[in-house]
């Protein structure tokens, strides 16, 4: 009983933490954080996940440029990055969105029924509820908060305007994890998408980007390993700066990839943001 005791107070802690940073987003905004102060994104368009003619994300064997079936969905493939962001610019000149993804269980989940379902149904074959949990149980030995219909730990993302699980405003729906497990080592080859519900997520800036007129943004997804490194709402602990990312990533305790998923947003320094530098 003291364990329930102690876990229905965190909780109402965290919603609160949660709130209180969040209060006053519009319902096309969320938080981030930036050079270890907190900020706020507001989202003037869609996502996009860029396809190229000599790219075959759906692994068919078909390339792109002659696979019209492709373009019918997008598919946001962390790990794949084409060479050119929705402008037609150069990849390498875009603006980066790190977005961290809770890579850890803070109770050593074992219930698969603790994984989230898909939104509104999800695609034909997406890994949702139960057949998720029960794949990443299988693939990482718990299910990641990442995942979590109620993660124990506030994330930026769903958004607190529409807090469904697996969904963040004009973000996908849904990933494709396949390139990413192979990467990992957990699969082999992929020889289709491996479509799951976006995972609970917060966000993160570089230093020189917190204040930013609206401009495309490459999704990098950085997996956070340790709970202790996991952002609080607030920013007053966890990894607020890509300096600290940075750090985190040089010890092992986190990874860091690129994607082919952009979105288009602003970027403003929270004014009521009271973080100090750690």
């Amino acid at each position: 009983m003291k364990t329930l005791g102690l876990t229905l107070a965190i909780c109402p802690c965290i919603a609160l933490a949660s709130g209180s940073a969040s209060a006053q987003l519009a319902s096309n905004q969320t938080n981030g954080f930036g050079n270890n102060q907190l900020v706020t994104f507001t989202y003037l368009q869609n996502f996009d996940c860029v396809d190229q003619p000599k790219l075959d994300l759906d692994f068919n064997g078909i390339l792109a440029q002659s696979d019209p079936n492709e373009m019918q969905t997008p598919i946001c493939q962390p790990v794949t990055e084409p060479t050119q962001d929705p402008t037609g610019g150069s990849i390498k000149h875009t603006a980066h969105l790190y977005v961290f993804v809770p890579m850890f269980s803070v109770d050593n989940d074992q219930n698969p029924n603790d994984a989230m379902p898909c939104p509104n149904g999800g695609r034909p074959s997406e890994l949702c509820g139960p057949t998720l949990g029960s794949t990443l149980i299988s693939l990482f030995g718990f299910v990641p908060e990442a995942w979590k219909t109620h993660p124990a730990l506030a994330t930026q993302c769903p958004d607190p305007n529409n807090p469904v699980p697996g969904t963040c405003t004009m973000h996908a729906s849904s990933v494709d994890l396949s390139v990413t497990l192979h990467a990992l080592g957990k699969t082999g080859l992929p020889t289709a998408p491996i479509f799951v519900p976006t995972p609970n997520h917060d966000h993160v800036v570089d230093n020189s980007r917190v204040n930013t007129t609206p401009i495309w943004w490459e999704v990098r997804p950085v997996l956070i390993l340790h709970q202790s490194d996991w952002p609080a709402a607030d920013g007053s602990s966890g990894i607020t700066s890509s300096k600290a990312m940075d750090d985190a990533e040089a010890a092992g305790r986190a990874i860091e990839v690129g994607s082919n998923f952009f979105l288009f947003f602003s970027s403003k320094l929270d004014s009521m943001s009271g973080m100090t530098s750690k």
